[in-house]
C-alpha cells in the first residue's frame, strides 16, 4: 500500500506568521523573552512574512500582565488561558492564530539565535513542509555536576537541514496550519500535565501523511536552572518520558491491536529496567559515570514506560499538590483525528 503523503500548498507571500511563547508564573523571563522575540520579528522581510508575537499566560491569575504592561511592547498579543495544563495553552494558540498561515512555537525560557525566524520560513518554504523543528542547545545556569554531563541529559539532537523526521518537540516548533486545520488535529488534554502532548500531536500529523522537516541552523538556546540540574530530577523526568511515550505509543495503535501493543511495551518496559539496572551497576564496579547515569536513565525509562502500560499516568507538571500519578482515562483527542482521516 502506498504511502500517503498530505499535499502542502506553496507558502504565500508574505505569509501570515503568530509565535507564540506559552509561560506560566515566571514572569521573570518574560522582558528578555518579549525583547528576543521582537528582535526575531523585526529580522524577517515583510515581504516574505507579516509576523505577529503571541504570549499565553497559563495562570489562571494573569501573573505576568503586570509585567507586560509595564514594557508596552509593540506587535506582541498577550491573552490568560485559564485551564490548566500546556494543552489548553497550545489549543488556546491555535484558536488565536486562526487567520495565520504559521504558528510558531517557542518556550518561555528560550532565547532564539540570529536569524531564527528566517531560518524556519526559509526551510518552510523551500520543503513546503507540514512543520518545521529544529534544533535546541542547552544553557546552564550552574556548572552541572559531572555525572549529569555524563549521562548527556539535557543532549538534543542535531540533524542535517532537509532531513525528515517522524515527531517533534513543540519547544522550537513551525506548524504550517492549513495542514493542521484541514486535519483536525489538536492537543490532547489528558497530556497536559505530563508532557509529551507534542509527541502525541506530531505523531498524529506525520500518521496523517505530513512531513515534518528539521532545520538545524534555526536553533534556540534553552536555559536549564539549577533546580534541574539534579540527579532526582533528570531521573524523574526520565521516568516521565518513558510513561508519556508508552501512552502515545497506546494513543495511536487500532483498537484491534491494543493487546498485542501492551504486550510489547510492557517486555520493552521491563527489559529497559533490568538492563539499565545491569549497566548501572557495572559503572558503579567499574567507575564510571557515564555507564551509571546511563543506565539509571534507561531503567527509569522503563519504570515509566511499565506505568503506561499498567494503566497509570505520571503528571509532572500537576498543579497546586494533586497527585502525580492517576490512571489512565479515555483515548485522546489526536488518535481520533487520525482514526477519521484514515
Amino acid at each position: 500500500m502506498a504511502e500517503r503523503v498530505l499535499s502542502t500548498p506553496p507558502v504565500p507571500s508574505p505569509a501570515r506568521v503568530t509565535v507564540c511563547a506559552l509561560t506560566f508564573r515566571r514572569p521573570q523571563l518574560l522582558p528578555a523573552l518579549v525583547e528576543a522575540l521582537d528582535r526575531a520579528r523585526r529580522e524577517v522581510d515583510p515581504a516574505e512574512a507579516m509576523v505577529e508575537v503571541l504570549i499565553i499566560d497559563n495562570d489562571p491569575q494573569g501573573s505576568g500582565a503586570a509585567v507586560l504592561s509595564a514594557l508596552r511592547p509593540q506587535h506582541v498579543r498577550w491573552v490568560v488561558e485559564a485551564t490548566p495544563g500546556i494543552s489548553a495553552a497550545r489549543n488556546r494558540a491555535l484558536t488565536e492564530a486562526d487567520s495565520s498561515d504559521a504558528l510558531v512555537f517557542i518556550d518561555d525560557d528560550e532565547t532564539p539565535t540570529a536569524q531564527w525566524l528566517v531560518r524556519l520560513l526559509g526551510t518552510w518554504r523551500e520543503h513546503r513542509a507540514t512543520a518545521v523543528a529544529a534544533r535546541v542547545l542547552p544553557e546552564y545556569a550552574v556548572t552541572p555536576d559531572p555525572w549529569i554531563l555524563a549521562g548527556r541529559f539535557f543532549d538534543r539532537r542535531s540533524l542535517r537541514t532537509g532531513s525528515v523526521v517522524s515527531v517533534a518537540a513543540t519547544n522550537n516548533l513551525l506548524l504550517d496550519l492549513r495542514a493542521v486545520r484541514r486535519l483536525g488535529l489538536r492537543f490532547d488534554g489528558q497530556f497536559g500535565l505530563t508532557g509529551g502532548e507534542d509527541g502525541l500531536f506530531t505523531s498524529a500529523l506525520t500518521r496523517a501523511g505530513g512531513r515534518i522537516v528539521w532545520c538545524d541552523e534555526a536553533a534556540v538556546t534553552d536555559l536549564v536552572p539549577a533546580a534541574r540540574l539534579r540527579r532526582r530530577w533528570v531521573l524523574m523526568r526520565a521516568v516521565s518520558h518513558g510513561n508519556s511515550s508508552s501512552l502515545i505509543d497506546l494513543q495511536l495503535v487500532g483498537s484491534s491491536q491494543l493487546v498485542q501493543a501492551r504486550m510489547r511495551f510492557a517486555v520493552g518496559g521491563v527489559a529497559r529496567m533490568g538492563g539499565g539496572g545491569v549497566r548501572a551497576l557495572l559503572g558503579v564496579l567499574g567507575r564510571s559515570p557515564r555507564h551509571q547515569a546511563r543506565g539509571l536513565r534507561t531503567a527509569c525509562r522503563g519504570v515509566g514506560m511499565l506505568a503506561g502500560v499498567l494503566g497509570w499516568r505520571f503528571r509532572e507538571y500537576a498543579r497546586d499538590g494533586d497527585s502525580q500519578w492517576v490512571r489512565v482515562g479515555t483515548r485522546s483527542t489526536a488518535a481520533s483525528a487520525l482514526t477519521e482521516v484514515s
